[in-house]
């Protein structure tokens, strides 16, 4: 997994990168009207239900713009929130404010939505040991945010990139020639470069599970579209040889069934591809 560092950094990037789309030469509303010492206050308030996230994303937000903004913090990341709840005040230069509204805004709707539907897996699996897992299936550059919603729903994070792990999926065992090619090929590669990634392999079918089995090295074998039955017997193929991971297509539905044959993980790209945001506004009071 990334360092923090290396999380920090990427979360200053969208920060930047985000202003600069939004904002451009000038938020021209604002200064075609709001005197540039005139100051005011806001509140971020909740008009919905589920879980909150993206409060400390925003205090960061406000620190960018201008650091001279204060942020009163009423309920934290990872709270449960409801219909008329405040989150935070902030108060400073309206400008500032509003230069603001529009990136903290998106941010927390979509991390607060993430993190609410992550949370639903969460206790959807609560007392089965299984932990539930998002994806790369994600925004492409705000992969940051939407991770970091994850774990405020109190999810664990797969891979963040295709540099931090390495994983052995369909098309890579096919392209290499199999899947023991595709292992010792791999582990060569790790050598020769001395990287200390882990190795994850994704199976079809039971015989491939069988056949990662016989090479040593991998840390956890991805059991992908299996059904139920198999699931079970996968599992009790690979014992305590390496961690296992459901995966494919899995809901809120069918994810206590499948935490139940006993997996050490299921994934999911459905809690940052499929969500709605949460209604959030910023109000000036």
């Amino acid at each position: 997994m990334i360092s923090k560092k290396q999380f920090n950094r990427e979360i200053d990037k969208i920060i930047s990168n985000a202003i600069r789309e939004d904002v451009g030469d000038g938020d021209h509303s604002s200064l075609a009207c709001i005197p540039e010492d005139a100051v005011g206050k806001a509140k971020l308030l909740v008009k919905d239900e589920g879980i909150i996230a993206g409060v400390d994303f925003a205090r960061q937000v406000f620190d960018f713009v201008d650091p001279g903004l204060k942020v009163d913090i009423k309920i934290t990341d990872g709270s449960k929130v409801k219909h008329g709840d405040v989150c935070f005040y902030v108060s400073g230069l309206s400008q500032s404010i509003l230069k603001s509204e529009r990136l903290v805004l998106n941010a927390m709707q979509r991390m607060s939505a993430i993190a609410t539907k992550t949370n639903e897996y969460v206790q959807l699996l609560e007392g089965t040991g299984t932990k539930i897992l998002d994806t790369r299936k994600t925004t492409p550059g705000i992969r940051a945010l939407e991770k970091w919603a994850v774990k405020i729903g109190g999810g664990e994070n797969h891979r963040f990139a295709l540099y931090d792990m390495i994983m052995l999926k369909d098309n890579h065992i096919d392209f290499c020639g199999g899947i023991t090619k595709a292992i010792q090929k791999t582990k060569e590669y790790l050598q020769d470069h001395s990287f200390n990634l882990k190795i994850i392999v994704e199976a079809r079918n039971l015989k491939e599970i069988e056949e990662i089995l016989e090479n040593e090295g991998v840390y956890r074998i991805l059991i992908d579209n299996f059904n139920y039955e198999d699931t079970r017997k996968a599992v009790q193929l690979i014992g305590d040889t390496c961690l296992t991971e459901s995966s494919g297509g899995i809901t809120l539905e069918t994810a206590r069934k499948y935490a139940e044959c006993g997996v050490d993980y299921i994934s999911s790209g459905a809690l940052t591809h499929s969500v709605y945001n949460m209604d959030l506004s910023l109000k000036a009071v």
